[in-house]
């Protein structure tokens, strides 16, 4: 015989599985701050891989 487990909700609702459907017209991210980032990112390794390379000259 096996045993029933008793799960207990804790007072949560169950999930709504159905969502209204998007349309691309309402999607419509802004990434100009990732962007930025990126641009940054990219010049900081540049300068520091130009001074790795001076510096492997140097010493």
């Amino acid at each position: 015989m096996a045993k029933k487990s008793n799960r207990k909700t804790n007072g949560r609702k169950p999930i709504n599985s159905v969502r209204p459907s998007r349309t691309a017209a309402e999607f419509n991210p802004d990434y100009t701050e990732i962007k930025n980032d990126l641009k940054r990112i990219g010049l900081l390794a540049g300068m520091f891989l130009a001074v790795l390379i001076v510096l492997s000259f140097i010493l």
